[in-house]
């Protein structure tokens, strides 16, 4: 098996929790190393790795061809240019860019190189949405009426990531935890005819944006999208209503919380969540109502980097594409817009869909 020599441009937690255990457990993919700025711990836990001191210095090292740009949003753009310059594949994390512009220059970049980037929109591998992907698809609920997709948290605290919380071009919750329901919400739906957000600082440490409401208009969908950091009673993460009844299920992937204790995801109840989170599906059948627990499908990662590796081997596309990115740069262009101008913007009279 022909092995992708992969390097990351950061060892804190996106890379030792989100990245290396799933780049090294794949036997297509040999972990090179990290630029790490001040401290150096990957070797701690990747004996055979390399702590690269500077960008440049991992750039010249012709042997890598992967590089995974998992360094704040505000940076993306430009590591990602130089990687791709430098004549690497890239893996870029979310949000892909900090605007349109950016992600688009990126794509045009990308194929006069003749390199791949993939958006690194890990959610799609999460448990608790693979299984409300399955009950939609399935079509038992009926035609849809409207759909809804939550990551709520409560934390008046301000992040111990600083770029998070200052004043700078990637920060705020719109571009921290808005890509990952915004592409939910189109790898399910598509892209829809147009957007109305409303976006807030609800924390008094707040000085960037800490909830928002973006609302997606289909022909005969609505689909909601929300966000807040104070929400203190758990409710329901993924929620629809359809002609034929109603499916909730509760946000409990488990993959997070067990990479942060260290255990490797490389068991075979991997990503199984418990039995008590299963989601309730509720519809009318043969005149009847029926309401059982719907088994939760196992979420797995791993399946994202599978997905890299069969596109750099045999030139498939990537698991998440840099339309798919930029199709969710312009769902948060739209939402920041119609919240700055208190309207519904008509996404056909900004872009080109």
């Amino acid at each position: 098996m022909e092995k992708i020599k992969t390097a990351l441009l950061s060892f804190g937690m996106s890379g030792r929790v989100f990245h290396a255990p799933f780049i090294s457990l794949h036997e297509g993919f040999e972990l090179a190393g990290a630029w790490e700025r001040s401290k150096k711990n990957i070797q701690e836990f990747y004996p055979n790795t390399k702590s690269y001191n500077s960008l440049e210095e991992l750039l010249k090292d012709d042997s890598i061809k992967l590089v995974i740009v998992n360094t704040p949003t505000y940076t993306h753009y430009e590591y990602t240019k130089k990687a791709l310059l430098a004549n690497k594949h890239v893996v870029v994390e979310k949000a892909f860019t900090t605007n349109v512009a950016e992600a688009e220059e990126l794509k045009v970049l990308a194929a006069k190189q003749n390199k791949k980037i993939a958006v690194f929109q890990n959610r799609r591998w999460d448990s608790d949405f693979k299984t409300f992907k399955q009950v939609i698809d399935s079509n038992v609920l009926g035609n849809l009426c409207e759909v809804e997709i939550h990551y709520d948290r409560y934390n008046l605290e301000a992040s111990p990531k600083k770029h998070k919380e200052e004043l700078n071009n990637g920060s705020g919750i719109v571009k921290d935890l808005g890509p990952h329901l915004i592409d939910q919400a189109l790898f399910l739906f598509g892209m829809p005819e147009s957007v109305f957000a409303d976006i807030r600082i609800t924390r008094a440490i707040s000085i960037v944006d800490d909830y928002f409401e973006i609302l997606l208009y289909y022909p005969s969908l609505r689909v909601r999208l929300k966000a807040g950091l104070i929400v203190k009673e758990v409710l329901p993460s993924f929620i629809a209503h359809g002609t034929k009844g109603s499916f909730i299920k509760s946000r409990a992937d488990v993959q997070e919380a067990n990479l942060l204790k260290g255990l490797k995801p490389n068991t075979t109840d991997w990503g199984t969540e418990t039995e008590t989170e299963e989601g309730i599906l509720n519809i009318e059948k043969d005149a009847k109502t029926v309401r059982e627990k719907i088994k939760t499908l196992q979420g797995n990662y791993y399946d994202y980097y599978d997905g890299v590796y069969q596109a750099l081997t045999k030139n498939t596309a990537m698991p998440v594409t840099e339309d798919d990115g930029i199709h969710v740069m312009k769902i948060i262009e739209a939402a920041l817009n119609s919240n700055e101008q208190k309207r519904v913007i008509n996404l056909q009279h900004v872009f080109s869909l």
